[in-house]
């Protein structure tokens, strides 16, 4: 038996997150309604010289993105789940896709900036009524996509003395997120139309598509951070690090920790690696039963060093 045979059948599992097959076909779903829109919301805002319709359309090509990955992510974490190269699971497959996704939201908002500013300086006749009907069209598209991933399963109790917040599916999470903001920029865009359609405001529909792609910016910020401090391993300021330690100062040995590392590899889950140093005989077999009561430890190592 070689090196690679040996660790395959040595190796345990590190499947931490169990399928969330409804969520993955919703995703789905969500994900062929939302690019048949953008193809009518693009079409039509170059077609009608509506800004605020092609930002919206622009937007909406960012969520197309964001859900095709989301799908990806479910479909490439199933695929590998069982797969000993991946030393801590596929979690952060999904933890990655987002955050390419992140990446190509600033180019579409940047460009979403450029555009609408152009068409400041350079206004353009703008067919009001068709703009419109193909704006509520897309905010009716957004608002069913946003209840076909709207997360009213999976979720996890912890049974502590002490609680915790729900462990949500991330990835189905922040596909909602995408949706709703798109139904927001949606929202933007018939209010620019009505406006400058009653009241002339024409300089309305190029402001509305600055709007749009700020939301865009904002939203692309927040997750390149948040997937960012998940890819760097980022997380020893979460409140699971003071709970670590907190159980190696209640037992009833003097225990000193010598060094600690946790990073999250699941949904709310987190691997854990201590060395602990003490003059007194300590069990391991203890110290990992007094951690394990907090579930979101999902992969322990202890060392004790004398």
């Amino acid at each position: 038996m070689n090196t690679m045979e040996t660790l395959k059948s040595n190796s345990h599992s590190h499947h931490f997150d169990s399928s969330n097959p409804i969520a993955k076909k919703n995703i789905l779903y969500a994900t062929i309604f939302t690019f048949m829109m953008m193809v009518v919301e693009i079409i039509g805002g170059l077609y009608y010289n509506s800004m605020a319709l092609l930002a919206d359309g622009w937007h909406m090509s960012s969520h197309v993105l964001a859900l095709g990955m989301a799908y990806l992510a479910y479909v490439m974490a199933n695929k590998y789940a069982n797969d000993f190269r991946f030393n801590f699971g596929t979690y952060k497959i999904e933890v990655l896709g987002g955050y390419t996704s992140a990446i190509l939201l600033l180019v579409v908002a940047f460009i979403m900036v450029y555009h609408s500013v152009e068409r400041i300086f350079n206004p353009q006749n703008i067919a009001y009524k068709e703009a419109i009907i193909i704006a509520i069209v897309g905010l009716a598209v957004n608002l069913v996509c946003a209840w076909l991933l709207k997360d009213d399963h999976h979720h996890h109790d912890h049974h502590h003395d002490h609680m915790h917040e729900h462990h949500h599916d991330i990835n189905l999470k922040a596909a909602y997120l995408h949706v709703l903001a798109d139904a927001l920029t949606s929202v933007l865009a018939i209010f620019a139309l009505i406006g400058g359609m009653l009241w002339g405001a024409d300089w309305l529909d190029p402001v509305m598509g600055i709007v749009g792609s700020v939301l865009v910016f904002i939203w692309a910020f927040g997750l390149i951070k948040q997937s960012g401090k998940i890819l760097l391993d980022a997380q020893m300021d979460e409140p699971i690090v003071q709970e670590v330690i907190d159980v190696i100062n209640t037992m009833e040995q003097k225990i000193e920790i010598d060094d600690l590392h946790i990073w999250r590899v699941g949904k709310g889950k987190y691997s854990c690696i201590i060395s602990l140093n003490s003059k007194d005989s300590i069990n391991i077999n203890d110290i990992k039963k007094q951690l394990l009561v907090h579930e979101e430890l999902v992969h322990i190592s202890v060392e004790i060093r004398e």
